[in-house]
């Protein structure tokens, strides 16, 4: 078997796609019966929010697979040696396990490995009932176009083949980073439809914030995808020990950084482009400029905190966000000072996506005041001007 067989065998294919079907039958009945007597948009409604939940689950075990080494816990795709679940694999995961007791390829590992993607293949099917129940309801929900969970479905069949890349290229360091956003964008696409749905099921119209603000709120959502994608370069290079005192880094305000090695971008794990190991002043440069911008995201974030709780505007979004920024100050420093804490590590990941999740919700939820005003007076002047034409 060459090297390609060996890294996508698709024979367990349809046994694992059963798997993830079998998963999502459990939230689709719930649905089901605790919407039986709603409205058809209602139900699509509830499958929508309840996907959204299941999808930051997903993202969370994500977090937790990758930071358990668990990666390559099954080193082909998309089964384990073939089979479709770590049970029919047993011999050759023992015997790479005898060969390196602490090295990639375990039992525990590769169970965490395989039910990351059980989990993965439910939310797909999901996302297949969210999209088929939307075009056969696009006339009655007038308020979402079935385009958007189609371009969702899209989306998490990517987000599949870079979860193919992750394990086939081994945990190259663009590719775990880019499924790392995938899974941020998938956040955001269910919440942009979540919200919708919410707002016409329940007669809620957006609120309307001043132009300042609302551009604030979209600077917030920039600076935070920005943080999120030098936060996931940080993890996939395991740079995260690289500082291990905070303020200073390295016992300096400025230590030795090597910023065109930590950022080239196509290369692998552990490596630069030319093959030479990475050096430790490269790693220091991916960790500290994490870090000083992780400053100027909380300023941006608290500043946006204040200016809607003082406004009386998406109060319910400003405590989530007050409260998340303090998370992700709090889990960020125990990364540091308590030397990578798996539970703080996951719920470091799992802040960044609730942050994703909470500021597409705030920014759904609203819109321009001085948009809103500028329509409102365009439909004012519509009579008078009929009158005048007559």
């Amino acid at each position: 078997m060459n090297d390609t067989q060996a890294l996508y065998d698709l024979a367990p294919m349809l046994e694992v796609m059963a798997l993830g079907l079998v998963i999502a039958l459990g939230p689709l009945a719930w649905v089901w019966w605790r919407s039986r007597g709603s409205t058809p948009v209602r139900r699509l409604q509830a499958l929508t929010v309840l996907t959204l939940f299941l999808t930051f689950d997903l993202v969370m075990f994500g977090a937790f697979t990758r930071l358990t080494d668990s990666g390559l816990g099954c080193p082909d795709w998309p089964g384990c040696y073939g089979s479709a679940s770590p049970v029919g694999a047993h011999t050759e995961i023992s015997a790479a396990q005898q060969a390196m007791p602490t090295g990639p390829v375990t039992h525990g590992k590769a169970w965490v490995e395989m039910i990351h993607r059980y989990l993965a293949t439910g939310v797909g099917v999901l996302i297949i009932a969210l999209t088929v129940g939307a075009w056969r309801q696009r006339g009655a929900n007038r308020v979402l176009s079935p385009w958007w969970p189609t371009a969702t479905l899209v989306w998490v069949c990517l987000q599949g083949a870079f979860g193919a890349l992750t394990v086939t290229m081994k945990l190259f360091p663009a590719i775990v980073t880019l499924h790392l956003i995938g899974g941020l964008v998938l956040l955001a696409l269910l919440c942009l439809q979540a919200v919708r749905q919410t707002q016409h099921t329940k007669g809620v119209a957006p609120v309307a914030l001043p132009g300042g603000l609302r551009w604030l709120l979209a600077g917030a959502m920039a600076l935070v995808a920005l943080q999120s994608v030098l936060g996931g370069w940080v993890s996939t290079n395991y740079a995260v020990l690289a500082c291990t005192t905070f303020p200073q880094c390295q016992g300096s305000w400025w230590p030795e950084m090597a910023f065109s090695e930590g950022f080239q971008i196509w290369r692998e794990l552990g490596h630069l482009q030319d093959g030479s190991l990475i050096g430790f002043a490269a790693l220091t440069a991916i960790h500290y400029v994490h870090r000083l911008a992780a400053y100027g995201v909380l300023l941006v974030l608290a500043l946006l905190v204040w200016r809607l709780l003082r406004a009386q505007l998406l109060r319910d979004q400003a405590r989530w966000l007050a409260g998340l920024g303090a998370l992700q100050l709090l889990t960020g420093l125990s990364n540091v000072i308590l030397d990578w804490p798996l539970v703080a590590a996951v719920l470091h990941t799992g802040g960044a996506a609730a942050l994703v999740v909470v500021l597409t919700w705030a920014l759904v939820a609203s819109r321009s005041a001085t948009a809103e005003a500028r329509a409102a007076h365009v439909q004012a002047r519509q009579p008078a001007a009929k009158r005048v034409s007559a």
